[in-house]
C-alpha cells in the first residue's frame, strides 16, 4: 500500500527547500546588492523624488489635472531612466531576475514532476501529456 504524505509534511519540506534556496549564491548576491542600494545616497535620493512625484500624480489624477499629471509622469519616467543607468541598480535588477528565475525553475520542476507522476501512475501517455481516458469524456 502506498505511503501518503500530509500537507503539513509537504509544507515542512517546502520550508526546508526555501531555506536551501535562501542560501544560494543568487540570493546572497541579491541581499548584498539590496543592502548597497539602501546605503547608496544618490539612489535613495532619486527613489525619494520618484515616491514624492508618485504621490503628487495620485492627487493630480484625483483632481483630474491631466496636463499637470502628464508632466509629472514624464518627470517620473526621466528619474526612473536616470536610476536605471546606475550600474548598482542594473546589478540589483539582474540579481532580482536571477532569483525569480530560480524560484520559477523550482516551481516548474515541482509542477512538471507531479504531472508526470500522475500520468505514469494512471497509465497515461507521457508524450501526449494525457492520463487514462477521462471518465467524464463521453465522446461528445
Amino acid at each position: 500500500m502506498a505511503e501518503y504524505y500530509t500537507k503539513k509534511q509537504i509544507m515542512e519540506e517546502a520550508r526546508g527547500l526555501a531555506d536551501k534556496i535562501a542560501e544560494t549564491e543568487e540570493v546572497d548576491f541579491f541581499k548584498r546588492a539590496e543592502h548597497q542600494i539602501n546605503d547608496h545616497l544618490k539612489v535613495q535620493e532619486i527613489i525619494g523624488k520618484i515616491k514624492s512625484l508618485q504621490k503628487e500624480a495620485v492627487n493630480l489624477k484625483h483632481y483630474e489635472k491631466s496636463e499637470a499629471l502628464k508632466a509629472t509622469d514624464e518627470k517620473i519616467d526621466a528619474l526612473q531612466d536616470e536610476l536605471d543607468q546606475i550600474p548598482l541598480v542594473q546589478e540589483f535588477k539582474q540579481s532580482q531576475m536571477e532569483v525569480n528565475e530560480l524560484l520559477q525553475m523550482v516551481s516548474n520542476t515541482i509542477s512538471n514532476t507531479v504531472t508526470q507522476k500522475i500520468i505514469e501512475s494512471t497509465g497515461g501517455d507521457l508524450l501526449k501529456g494525457t492520463t487514462t481516458k477521462n471518465p467524464f469524456d463521453h465522446g461528445c
